[in-house]
């Protein structure tokens, strides 16, 4: 469920006529279970904002939260190649960035460090470039840089075939300074999935803006328990 407000504004692109507020629904992670084969479903799925700039809308997004971490699951399909990722470039590889600021403060131009940016590529690490990579990401501008990572904080696992490929990422709790999804139950999110084949698809606003370092940008999420 998400619900719009409008803005008093004119000649500007659909999506920035409008503040977003976006239901992501709980989820409860089983013991044990690896990130490879978690699976959400569609109860899970993030609106196709981007629709309303006549952007394309070629992959679906889901998001789920709990009191351990938030966890995202993307599926590309429709694809001819493999995706371009490179470990040594990640901002310019294929694949899925995400920006998360667990104080939802969407009226500041410059990220705090309770904002995070996190890159995810389905491919491009270990032996034959197949293992999928999960990194962290500075914020351009902000005016204090979150903590870094530590390991297993970002986990990461992906199902590459010739038609595309699915992406599973769960972020700890630990990895996301601030996150209190009780005591706040809300956040300032975006993302930007990149590919070379089938384009770019944000959810929040999208090229032509700052939206990789202006939390302004972006969308507030409710993190409801449905």
């Amino acid at each position: 469920m998400s619900d719009v407000t409008p803005l008093d504004t004119s000649l500007l692109p659909p999506r920035q006529m409008f503040r977003f507020a976006v239901d992501v629904q709980r989820w409860e992670p089983k013991k044990g279970q690896s990130v490879e084969n978690l699976k959400l479903d569609e109860s899970y799925q993030l609106p196709s904002l981007g629709e309303l700039d006549g952007l394309p809308h070629f992959a679906d997004m889901r998001m789920g939260w709990s009191i351990k971490g938030l966890v995202w699951q993307v599926t590309v399909a429709g694809k001819t190649q493999l995706p371009w990722c490179r470990e040594s470039r990640l901002d310019e590889s294929d694949g899925l960035q995400l920006w998360i600021d667990t104080r939802a403060t969407l009226n500041v131009h410059r990220a705090s460090r309770f904002c995070h940016r996190f890159v995810l590529l389905p491919r491009g690490a270990g032996r034959g470039e197949g293992d999928p990579i999960a990194d962290q990401l500075l914020i351009n501008r902000a005016r204090e840089n979150a903590r870094p990572l530590r390991p297993r904080e970002l986990q990461v696992g992906s199902k590459v075939t010739a038609k595309g490929y699915t992406l599973t990422a769960f972020a700890t709790a630990d990895s996301l300074g601030g996150y209190d999804p009780v005591g706040q139950p809300r956040l300032g999110f975006t993302y930007a999935l990149s590919d070379r084949e089938r384009g770019m698809q944000t959810l929040g606003l999208g090229p032509g803006f700052p939206y990789e370092e202006d939390p302004s940008c972006w969308v507030e999420l409710r993190l409801v328990d449905a």
